[in-house]
């Protein structure tokens, strides 16, 4: 409900009250039509009087407001009660208290005017003054409100409904004797689906008949089709294009990639960023606040105002009440929230929770792993230098058997490799044990084999002499950036493989735009000094450090955290995943592993560095999107309130009291100017190639 969100829990999507209030308000406008017309005839010239005598027309303005307040007024009125009732006060408790006094009152100088005193009584009229109108007013603007912000709302939501709508609801089983369509939730991993031309692919799998062109958009942000063959992995949400192929099932219902994207957005966006927790302690103790100053004013008025001073008592006193707005002030955070990590999802960036999208953009230290996140992370095996007794097929088939049980990219290229040169696979490797960071060893056809950086090489207790030459060789390589792994088989140096994994086309440009926005970028890697050389200064890292660890890495992190700098570590492996999670916001990239997506408080789900300085200027956007309807709300309130309680009135005159209709329009639009202003977000002009963010 939008005017109660002063509280942790205040819900920032369209609530399912929509058609309820569009009927009080439809309802509504139908009654204040009467209303308006018998209160405010006479004001226009209308001659009323000449055919409906005061009286009765006061009668009748009683008759549609009590009907107005019964109809139209009951939501605002039963959430009213319930806050207080239950004691967590809210918009929605002011507004009850300011109409029901005024109601009560005008109600009473109808039905009973020989209550008042004579000097209460209009002198051509013989009537106490009524508020009957504002009554009527107030409750319709309030519905107009509600329904201006469900209308927001909805636009606040479109990212995430437009992921959702990526999703099919039935798939096409094949089983061997036939074709039908089932529900999605029957789809199991193993089973055969077959996609048709111009469908929505329904699961995450892998082709095993037929080809075509697949739009994956929404992932990678290619806009060309692309190519899907035997044994090509597919994307649930994805959209096919004029083939037909048949896929088998491997990840269904809530463990594809779209929907971890969308459980991730939806997550994130009900979470609470720490500048949220100022705003709702001031929203806490706004109410009561407020309820103080209505009853001051009321009690100045009544000693101190013009005589006579009761009704202007009651008309400051319920303006005040009125106008406060506690719902600007609890919206402001979260509807920025909301919108800011729609975009982002919208774009390629996937924040765990709000205060990650918080805590980005105020970090000015930025550490960056190499292999898959500045490179591409699809290395390639280029050349092979024999150091010992085997051949270039031998080192070459022990590596691949060794590396068949790695996940590494390296070990990838490396079985790659094997099968450009049509070797046949060796039998798989026994004792299979991986260090991260360093390599890999086991045992194959009996014999110990080993592969890794050189301080791998350096825990096998190789001959020094074996070593050296290994260094030597390894030298021109790491010159031109190329990353080295060594072959130990029983316990001598075979020969080493070099590998060349190509800077991504935006690095360049991303570390620019990093330096730009004024951080501080570190790279981290665990290949040597020589090739990390090479790699930095191609892409324009001034400072970097070498042959670490994962733990090296992780303490590196934790130091820079012990210095105040609240780091990002960005990389994409599983050596990456203590230091993302010892960062103060750790990244992955989406085309890495799923333990360092798990680990990171943000994932760019296309791999794309470019999305880097991207994701932080929108952190940036969205705390100044949130500064400013924080600076929004208390001004509103600081102002209006006490120009509701007349503090002009004994300067200026009576032409500064704020009327209580005037109050509740101001009130009305206050929260729609809020939601109104982070709407911008969605809009707002990313200047990545400079310092400068353009709301």
């Amino acid at each position: 409900m939008p005017l109660e969100s002063t509280g942790s829990d205040a819900d920032i999507t369209p609530g399912s009250d929509a058609p309820l209030i569009n009927r009080e308000l439809i309802f509504g406008l139908i009654l204040l039509a009467p209303i308006l017309f018998l209160a405010m005839g006479p004001m226009l010239g209308l001659s009323i009087d000449a055919w409906l005598d005061t009286r009765t027309n006061r009668v009748l303005q009683l008759l549609f407001t009590s009907i107005l307040i019964i109809t139209c007024g009951h939501s605002i009125f039963s959430r009213g009660m319930k806050s207080l009732f239950s004691g967590h006060l809210n918009m929605f408790t002011l507004i009850t208290i300011g109409v029901t006094a005024a109601y009560i009152f005008s109600a009473t100088a109808t039905l009973f005017p020989s209550f008042f005193p004579k000097e209460f009584h209009d002198p051509r009229t013989s009537l106490v003054h009524s508020f009957f109108d504002a009554c009527a007013v107030i409750i319709v603007l309030v519905l107009i409100g509600q329904m201006l912000e469900n209308l927001a709302r909805v636009k606040t939501g479109s990212e995430l409904r437009s992921l959702l709508s990526l999703a099919p609801t039935t798939a096409r089983l094949v089983s061997e004797h036939e074709e039908k369509d089932v529900p999605l939730h029957d789809i199991h991993p193993g089973d055969h689906l077959r996609v048709r031309p111009g469908e929505t692919i329904p699961v995450d799998g892998t082709v095993t008949e037929g080809t075509s062109f697949v739009d994956e958009s929404f992932i990678t942000g290619e806009p060309s089709p692309i190519m899907k063959k035997t044994n090509d992995e597919v994307v649930a949400g994805t959209r096919n294009g004029r083939g037909s192929f048949i896929l088998i099932a491997e990840k269904t219902g809530s463990e594809t990639l779209l929907a971890r994207i969308i459980t991730l957005v939806r997550t994130a966006q009900r979470s609470r960023a720490t500048v949220q927790k100022m705003a709702d302690t001031v929203a806490g103790v706004f109410i009561p606040i407020v309820l103080s100053i209505a009853l001051a004013t009321f009690i100045g008025w009544l000693l101190l105002g013009s005589h006579p001073s009761l009704p202007y008592a009651i008309v400051s006193s319920v303006s005040v009440l009125v106008i406060a707005c506690p719902c600007a002030i609890g919206l402001a955070t979260p509807m920025s929230i909301i919108v800011g990590i729609g975009r982002a999802a919208r774009e390629g960036v996937l924040f765990k929770d709000a205060k990650s999208l918080e805590t980005l953009g105020r970090s000015k230290r930025l550490m960056i792993d190499k292999t898959g996140t500045i490179t591409a992370g699809c290395p390639t095996v280029t050349d092979i230098v024999l150091l010992g007794n085997q051949t270039e097929q031998e080192v070459l088939s022990f590596a691949a058997a060794i590396e068949l049980k790695s996940e590494h990219p390296i070990a990838t290229a490396i079985c790659q490799a094997s099968h450009k040169h049509n070797l046949k696979p060796l039998q798989k490797a026994d004792s299979f044990l991986a260090t991260a960071g360093n390599g890999v060893e086991g045992t194959v056809g009996g014999k110990s084999v080993g592969l890794g950086n050189e301080a791998f090489l350096k825990k096998q207790q190789v001959p020094s002499k074996e070593l050296a030459d290994f260094q030597k060789a390894a030298k021109p390589f790491r010159a031109s950036g190329k990353t080295i792994t060594g072959v130990v088989i029983d316990h001598r140096i075979a020969g080493l493989l070099a590998i060349t994994d190509p800077v991504k086309p935006g690095a360049q440009s991303a570390i620019r735009q990093l330096k730009h926005l004024g951080l501080t970028v570190t790279m981290l890697t665990g290949d040597h000094s020589d090739s990390a050389t090479v790699i930095a200064r191609s892409v324009g890292i001034d400072h970097y450090k070498a042959s670490l660890t994962p733990q090296e890495k992780h303490r590196f992190v934790t130091e820079s955290h012990a210095r105040g700098e609240q780091p990002i570590m960005v990389g994409d492996g599983v050596n990456d995943a203590p230091a993302l999670a010892a960062a103060t916001v750790g990244i992955a990239m989406g085309t890495g592993s799923d333990v360092a997506i798990e680990t990171a408080d943000v994932t760019l789900i296309r791999g794309d560095i470019q999305l880097l300085p991207h994701a932080i200027e929108l952190s940036r956007t969205t705390l100044l999107n949130i500064r400013q309807n924080l600076f929004l709300a208390f001004f509103y309130n600081v102002i209006g309130i006490p120009l509701a309680a007349g503090i002009l009135v004994p300067v200026l005159g009576s032409g500064w009291q704020v009327t209580p209709i005037f109050a509740a329009g101001a009130m009305s639009l206050s929260s729609v100017l809020v939601i109104t202003n982070a709407l911008r977000l969605r809009t707002a002009t990313i200047c990545s190639s400079t310092n400068q963010l353009t709301l």
